[in-house]
């Protein structure tokens, strides 16, 4: 039989690209990933990785040999993982996305129930507005919107993912009313520009009956996060189009109104990711069964739907 840790030198230098990518997951030097590959080829008898100056490409019978291996890795990994739980209880540490605003103002706050029912989980926070590579990175969940869903990762949708128009009611005041979408286009806009792509989105508006009208207004400004647009538009600069968790806090202040209440932006969901497996760690189905349960308690999904 194959040396277990061989095959895992393996499975990550396939995952990551290099020995040195492995080698940081694994905690281990890039020339003892890189000796424990080349053994585990020399007893195999077939070579896994083309190897070059910049990086690693599995052979043909390398990608067979992952695709056999790797999915049965992962289980060990798992059962290994939950049979040396503390007592039987979720242990480890616990590699989570989320975006900044959005994990500081409703995740975080979670953090004290979270350790106290599961106090052998070590949380490994990451705050960043963009989608990460859940597996080649060695992330046990994420929490996000809009990311495409990669091969062996599932979604648990949270809430709906609903962008509203907001104003402040100082701005309303002086303006002409708007009674209906086409009564935007005369209204200066706050708009956001994607951090990922630096284009300012164009944006589809959905009416009570469901149907379609597009989102035009006067460009005054972009913005690349939701917050700071709500915070500009609160200074009475502008209509910005901001997704419910980030206009929550602001509606319920009084700071901005909505902006034709029964219209708005369907950008999907807000779903809790995480790499779908026989056999699921103990320590991430704490923490998805925890947060699933949260968002149920506290009516988040209520709360940030736009209808």
């Amino acid at each position: 039989m194959e040396s277990f840790g061989s095959i895992e030198c393996f499975v990550r230098s396939a995952e990551g690209g290099s020995f040195a990518e492995a080698a940081r997951h694994l905690s281990l030097t890039p020339a003892a990933v890189g000796k424990s590959v080349a053994k585990l080829e020399a007893r195999l008898g077939v070579r896994l990785f083309q190897r070059s100056t910049r990086r690693l490409t599995l052979t043909e019978a390398g990608k067979l040999f992952l695709e056999e291996v790797s999915g049965s890795l992962t289980t060990i990994q798992n059962a290994v993982a939950n049979l040396a739980s503390a007592e039987g209880r979720p242990v480890g540490t616990l590699k989570v996305s989320m975006g900044t605003v959005f994990g500081n103002r409703y995740v975080v706050p979670l953090l004290a129930e979270f350790m106290r029912r599961f106090p052998d989980i070590s949380p490994d926070w990451h705050f960043e507005n963009r989608q990460v590579d859940l597996i080649g990175q060695g992330f046990d969940a994420a929490i996000g919107g809009g990311f495409e869903l990669p091969q062996g990762v599932v979604a648990r949708k949270l809430s709906p993912a609903h962008r509203v128009l907001v104003a402040s009611p100082d701005y309303l005041a002086r303006r002409l009313p708007v009674h209906a979408p086409e009564d935007l286009s005369r209204c200066l806009g706050i708009l956001i520009r994607s951090p990922q792509t630096g284009r300012v989105r164009t944006w589809q508006l959905t009416g009570p009956e469901r149907e379609q009208r597009p989102l035009v207004l006067k460009p005054r400004m972009t913005m690349s996060d939701s917050e700071a647009a709500c915070c500009a538009s609160a200074q009475g600069l502008g209509i910005a189009l901001v997704s419910m968790p980030m206009a929550v806090p602001f509606l319920d202040s009084g700071a901005l109104v909505r902006v034709l209440s029964d219209w708005y932006v369907d950008d999907g969901n807000i779903s809790l990711y995480y790499a779908e497996h026989k056999l699921l760690p103990g320590k991430t189905r704490a923490f998805v069964e925890f947060i699933i349960e949260q968002f149920a308690e506290q009516k988040l999904g209520q709360r940030f739907s736009a209808i």
